[in-house]
């Protein structure tokens, strides 16, 4: 089980444990009445190409900068509890946790459009790239699905 820290946003390359990262959001607030969480994980198949590894760079303190203004912003514009943000950086197998945020609110609803908002936001301006290892070689991912 990996130990949950006080900060709310993480840069990591060990994996996470979302149940862990759910009961820490958990005990910020008695008033929070909905979690929503986004769990990305590596997946086998892009643009039909298999592919056999992920591996995730990034601009140190500039990417982690990035991902506390979107957690600041989620929680100022949708009117949110609390949000926490990790993200997976180095080698990532198939099938293992890549990102995760958690957004807690009073009620489903912002939580809800704080989080797909916060995903979004987070592939459109965050400096994380991904490279993908296919059987045609080596692919670093220019877009955002």
């Amino acid at each position: 089980m990996n130990a949950v820290t006080e900060s709310k946003v993480r840069i990591q390359k060990e994996d996470f444990v979302v149940t862990d990262e759910i009961e820490a959001m958990k005990k910020v607030s008695r008033n929070i009445g909905g979690i929503v969480t986004f769990l990305g994980t590596g997946r086998e198949l892009s643009k039909g190409e298999n592919i056999s590894q992920l591996n995730f760079e990034h601009y140190p303190q500039m990417a982690e900068k990035k991902l506390e203004e979107i957690r600041v912003k989620a929680i100022e514009d949708y009117k949110i509890i609390d949000m926490s943000i990790i993200h997976r950086i180095g080698e990532i197998e198939i099938g293992e946790n890549i990102v995760l945020i958690v957004a807690a609110g009073e009620h489903r609803k912002e939580a809800f459009a704080a989080c797909e908002w916060a995903i979004a936001e987070l592939k459109r301006t965050t400096p994380i790239w991904k490279r993908e290892t296919t059987s045609n070689g080596e692919v670093w991912v220019q877009d955002t699905p």
